[in-house]
């Protein structure tokens, strides 16, 4: 079992490895890609009013148009992560930026419901990468105890891009118009990409520590770890889905918010969803520190004891919809998307725990194909509920199903061969 991180040096002192300092560099580029691919990811349900109306899309249309992003999502994730693997974090990363960019500003030249579609499946194909790249980089730089901080720090991109989505977007639209949105937001990520390859290295390993030979894939498909974990982010990922995509929707059809409104209030659960990864990775670096006293269960267990807690915080979903005043939702909302984050920002870390650093990125790609089926069913099926019925359903499906997926993971072998 992998126990090692390239990125350690040895000190002449202790002569034992210790982190290289660059690692918070590296992670701070991982982080920015994620700002830049949720910024790209969540100006399609900021406008998505607008273009419900210029195109006249239903709700079930919208829903075929999530539909479309989470089927490339989903067909790509299986591959990317072992072409991410097999190239290396910088060429990998490089490569999966460059194409969901272009993408992106494919989107301004959208001309009704089947050429968005269409856009939007392109950028699911490169999205894809971003994560398999992100938990490749921290397997290769981070030491197991700081791995789930800097997973919660990479991850809380996502909630920083959504955060900044709303006002940003809306202020756009009202200034100039849609089409710029998509085209100025796309242009961020070759920004990006010319930085990332200026500063990136892989780390080097220590002269004392031999190579981990990559996990052949063979063996990746055997083992019941890859599948149990896949199958708990079917249950989880399309929680994150359901908020991304439907919130802003909501907050029109069922709170009867306009554009500014949606502006001024949207970016909340987003902002506690970034607190949320820096609160899951902040508890694991403490509890599963080398000379914790609290330390009583093994560190992956802790690390488990961690993602059950904050699945129970998404529970709050639940009473989002029942409850009278918008504000009482929004901070319902807010405490679900904080739960979401910190078990995923533990959740990214159990691949590095169990697996070596060039088999990762397989790893996450594998389960996040799982995680991108989930999405599609359950885009399909909110689109049916909400046009059906309402929005209150909805949110008490995505406030239980965080409980099948916490009990897939507390159950999860603590060995790959397992």
């Amino acid at each position: 079992m992998w126990q090692g991180t390239r990125s350690q040096t040895v000190s002449p002192s202790s002569q034992q490895p210790q982190p290289s300092p660059l690692r918070w560099l590296m992670i701070s580029l991982v982080f920015a890609a994620t700002v830049v691919n949720y910024l790209d990811r969540q100006t399609l349900s900021v406008i998505a009013p607008v273009l419900q109306h210029d195109f006249g899309m239903t709700n079930e249309s919208y829903g075929r148009i999530v539909f479309a992003f989470m089927l490339a999502y989903t067909v790509m994730n299986a591959l990317c992560g072992p072409v991410i693997d097999r190239l290396g974090a910088k060429a990998g990363y490089a490569l999966t930026v460059g194409w969901w960019s272009a993408a992106e500003v494919l989107h301004s030249f959208a001309r009704g419901s089947f050429s968005l579609g269409a856009y939007r499946f392109l950028l699911g194909l490169g999205e894809a990468g971003n994560w398999p790249a992100g938990v490749k980089v921290v397997a290769e730089w981070f030491p197991m105890e700081e791995r789930a901080l800097a997973s919660g720090i990479f991850n809380s991109g996502s909630s920083v891009g959504a955060l900044i989505a709303a006002p940003l977007v809306v202020w756009i639209v009202l200034r100039y118009n849609w089409q710029v949105v998509f085209s100025s937001i796309g242009a961020l990520g070759f920004i990006w990409l010319a930085v990332w390859l200026l500063v990136y290295r892989t780390p080097e390993r220590p002269r004392h520590e031999t190579r981990a030979l990559r996990t052949p894939i063979r063996e990746l498909l055997s083992s019941r770890f890859l599948w149990q974990f896949t199958l708990s982010k079917v249950f989880s990922d399309p929680v994150w889905y359901f908020y991304t995509f439907w919130f802003p929707q909501y907050l029109k059809s069922g709170r009867g918010f306009d554009m500014k409104a949606i502006g001024e209030w949207a970016w909340i659960p987003f902002f506690t969803a970034g607190a949320g990864n820096l609160l899951g990775g902040t508890f694991a670096r403490w509890v599963m520190a080398p000379s914790a006293s609290t330390r009583r269960l093994s560190p992956r267990r802790q690390r488990k004891v961690l993602i059950v807690a904050f699945s129970l915080l998404m529970t709050a979903g639940i009473p989002a919809a029942l409850v009278h005043g918008a504000g009482a939702s929004i901070v319902l909302v807010s405490i679900a998307t904080a739960g979401y984050t910190g078990a995923l920002a533990n959740t990214l870390a159990l691949p590095a725990d169990v697996y070596p650093p060039d088999s990762v990125a397989s790893v996450w790609g594998f389960a996040s194909t799982g995680a991108g089926f989930g999405g599609m069913i359950f885009s399909l099926l909110t689109g049916w509920i909400v046009g059906r019925w309402s929005f209150t359903p909805a949110f008490i499906l995505f406030g239980t199903i965080p409980l099948i997926s916490a009990l897939l993971i507390w159950l999860l072998p603590d060995k790959r061969y397992a």
